[in-house]
């Protein structure tokens, strides 16, 4: 470790702050810094701040439809004074260091007050704890180091442990950099992304499919360019990463094969615009409307209240009924026997005025009831009706049918039959015997009288 770190160096460094600290406590250019401190500060409290705040709360109002925004707008709104102050801060740093005036107070406060500012907006947008502590630890120990005018020596000290993968030089530094630049390169691609998909669901002239597809399409966009974007802002060639990608593409194409085909069907399926977003279809056993379209399921709701994420794959590949493909109408066929003494003409008219009072029954095409066929007990019809709103379900509409029918069949003295057997009895059994089972089936006591 004492080839990496040395412990002598740090100690006389310690010592040359403290000897340059007691001379410049005795310089007036000292405490010019102090005063310049100060009145950086009333300025940014009285005059700057409440314009920053002003500016960020209009800014956040105006981005109510895409939380990732509005957020971390809410959040700089709240220490706005803090902002104004680090901005008025490193202005001054930048005038002194133009008339090349020593500016070292103003540069260990602008340090801290970079790092409690970061640690504040961290606490307020991480949820994660953990995530939040490393970052506050992080960003203390690089104030630390900006202090003591060590952060440049430690930074080279984590550059020097480098490794080649591929003509590609990566660092322990070069990792924490690229870390940062694809945090927050993946944070605004995906508030850009959820900007596209909400103006998309406003523009009601593209097709519903067509708005899914350009969403997921702008999305793995500006997520790609987050990568390249991050990858070129530590330093790191792309082209070198040809070869090296290239063999981990291959890698991760046999790995994640069943996902890529998920991905790649749901492309297909927003294309061909076989299915969208309110479609009712069903997939095997599962009879539901269509929630949403994701990259790698669709989300389908039965009328049980299930949601059920049926992968893409699976709708490309399956048997689909798309109960609203082309147009929204489904014929419903309802089953109704009566009873054979009965006039099944009679029957027939009653049905058809029982479905036509229910509102949800279409008129065009208009219902119909057919006899089709002589049962064990029963006259057979099926009632035939037109619905155009599946989503609102079937089970709901055809009780409503069927009440109407038993109303108007009761009505008029129509019959709905039930099983009915006869039973002939044929035995050698004398007629004491045969009359005790009339008993019993009467629900009465056999006599015992005359017997054996």
């Amino acid at each position: 470790m004492d080839q990496f770190i040395d412990f002598d160096q740090i100690g006389a460094r310690l010592g040359t702050l403290r000897d340059a600290l007691t001379v410049r406590v005795s310089d007036p250019l000292f405490w010019l810094q102090f005063g310049v401190i100060a009145a950086v500060f009333v300025l940014a409290r009285w005059l700057l701040t409440p314009m920053l705040k002003r500016g960020l709360v209009r800014l956040a109002d105006s981005c109510t439809r895409v939380p990732s925004f509005r957020r971390p707008l809410v959040a700089l709104a709240d220490v706005a004074n803090p902002i104004a102050w680090l901005i008025l801060q490193w202005i001054a740093i930048a005038v002194f260091r133009a008339w090349s005036l020593p500016g070292g107070a103003l540069t260990i406060i602008a340090s801290l007050l970079t790092a409690w500012l970061l640690i504040r907006l961290v606490t307020m947008l991480v949820a994660n704890e953990a995530l939040a502590r490393v970052i506050a630890i992080s960003a203390w120990t690089i104030a630390a180091l900006n202090i003591f005018g060590l952060l440049d020596d430690v930074s080279a000290l984590l550059d020097g442990w480098a490794i080649n993968l591929g003509g590609v030089r990566v660092s322990p530094l070069t990792i924490v950099k690229a870390g940062i630049a694809l945090w927050l390169s993946l944070w605004m691609a995906n508030g850009l992304a959820t900007l596209v998909e909400r103006r998309l669901e406003r523009t009601q002239a593209v097709a519903p499919t067509m708005r899914v597809l350009g969403a997921k399409l702008t999305r793995i966009g500006l997520i790609t360019a987050a990568f390249l974007v991050a990858l070129s802002a530590v330093g790191i060639d792309l082209t070198a990463l040809a070869v090296f990608g290239g063999a981990l593409g291959v890698g991760l194409g046999f790995g994640l094969q069943k996902i890529f085909s998920n991905l790649v069907s749901g492309v297909i399926l927003l294309m061909d615009r076989s299915i969208k977003p309110g479609d009712v279809i069903s997939v095997g056993t599962t009879f539901g409307w269509i929630n949403h379209l994701g990259a790698r399921y669709a989300s389908v709701i039965t009328r049980d209240g299930i949601e059920h994420l049926i992968p893409n794959e699976e709708l490309i590949t399956q048997r689909v009924e798309n109960w609203s493909y082309s147009n929204n109408l489904v014929r419903l066929r309802i089953p109704i026997g009566i009873a054979y003494h009965c006039d099944p003409r009679e029957a027939i008219a009653l049905c058809i005025e029982a479905a036509e009072m229910v509102p949800r029954v279409q008129l065009k095409p208009e219902p119909r009831c057919q006899l089709v066929g002589f049962g064990d007990s029963s006259l057979n019809l099926e009632l035939r009706i037109w619905i155009d709103d599946p989503p609102n379900g079937r089970g709901n509409v055809i009780s409503e049918v069927l009440l109407g029918v038993w109303d108007r069949f009761h009505e008029h003295g129509i019959e709905i039959p039930y099983p009915q057997r006869d039973l002939h009895l044929r035995s050698v059994l004398g007629e004491q015997q045969l009359q005790a089972i009339a008993e019993v089936l009467r629900g009465e006591a056999p006599s015992t009288g005359g017997a054996a």
